[in-house]
């Protein structure tokens, strides 16, 4: 019956002609019957694309997920969001709908009691494995495309003033947790890149050292004169030969981990009953103070490492002193 579409035309080729050719003569609730039953109607009968299962599926997804350089961290997100989907909604990838997805979305908020933010990154994840099948031409046409970005509601998230910062370095005890807070203070890196730190990594000329990202991207970040003397203080002061920049103080003084940053960094601030103090806050205040101070956005997205400029974005937190003095400036 289909010969005239040529047996070397895959399925979904097929069905794209077939509904093309009728456009001219269906109103679109038509269009989408007709979309449909073609769907069941060959999906039912295309055997070699049914004999992979869901986690196989599933599988060749975070294979190709790796291949792109995401971090195992990720993969893991990817995989166990995906996984407690394909649970729940136990039907064939090919012919999981759009309501289907949706139900599944509602009801997790409902059961889990988690915030939008929440369940929006679980509709990305989705997303990505639904649009991958539908690149990979394993399905017509991602479910997905229908379940827009979850609005959510962005609380302004709090800096660290100048203040503290001295009050902080005011009370450290150590030479090695000075010179922490002040390379987190000027460079914005990640604790995980921190703790990856050589020796070796950092040139105290120039002032800048080169840390790893995610997804191992290269970068160089810059840190200020405070933070290269108290750099300087703590290395001569070492006795270990250990390569890392930053290591445990009692023996064998291994590297120090990113769990070893959080917790130092936590108690100084409570023992000084400083709101919220931790290592991600240094980052989020540093990205304020260089937009506040005039650097361009994209500038400030290449220090931070980051691939997508929206995110660069929610970092940055508007000056609120600033706005004023703007809005008397050009508009009062």
């Amino acid at each position: 019956m289909l010969v005239w579409l040529g047996e070397n035309i895959n399925m979904e080729e097929k069905i794209v002609q077939i509904i093309n050719k009728m456009a001219d003569y269906l109103n679109v609730s038509q269009m989408k019957k007709l979309q449909e039953v073609l769907l069941q109607t060959f999906s039912e009968s295309n055997i070699s694309k049914e004999e992979i299962s869901n986690y196989e599926y599933l599988q060749l997804f975070l294979d190709a997920k790796k291949i792109e350089g995401c971090s195992a961290r990720t993969i893991e997100y990817y995989s166990s969001t995906v996984e407690r989907m394909l649970k729940n909604i136990k039907q064939p990838i090919r012919k999981i709908s759009t309501e289907e997805i949706r139900k599944y979305l509602v009801d997790y908020q409902k059961i889990n009691n988690c915030s939008k933010v929440t369940v929006d990154n679980i509709r990305r994840n989705i997303s990505s494995f639904f649009s991958w099948l539908e690149e990979e031409d394993y399905i017509l046409k991602s479910p997905m495309r229908r379940i827009h970005k979850i609005k959510t509601t962005q609380p302004v998230k709090e800096i660290i003033s100048d203040e503290v910062i001295e009050l902080l370095r005011d009370n450290c005890k150590c030479t090695r947790d000075l010179a922490m807070i002040d390379l987190l203070y000027s460079t914005g890196m990640r604790v995980g890149e921190l703790v990856n730190l050589n020796i070796s990594d950092v040139d105290f000329e120039a002032r800048e050292c080169i840390v790893f990202g995610k997804g191992d991207k290269e970068r160089k970040v810059y840190f200020d004169a405070k933070a290269k003397l108290h750099l300087q203080n703590y290395l001569r002061k070492r006795k270990d030969d250990n390569p890392a920049l930053f290591v445990s103080l009692d023996a064998p003084h291994d590297r120090l981990k990113i769990s070893g940053v959080e917790i130092r960094i936590r108690t100084l601030g409570r023992k000084l009953k400083l709101e919220k103090i931790h290592p991600h806050k240094f980052r989020r205040t540093m990205a304020t103070r260089a937009i506040d101070k005039g650097m361009p956005i994209e500038q400030v997205q290449k220090i931070l490492g980051h691939s997508q400029i929206d995110t660069t974005m929610q970092y940055a937190i508007v000056n609120q002193t600033n706005v004023k003095t703007s809005h008397q400036k050009f508009i009062a």
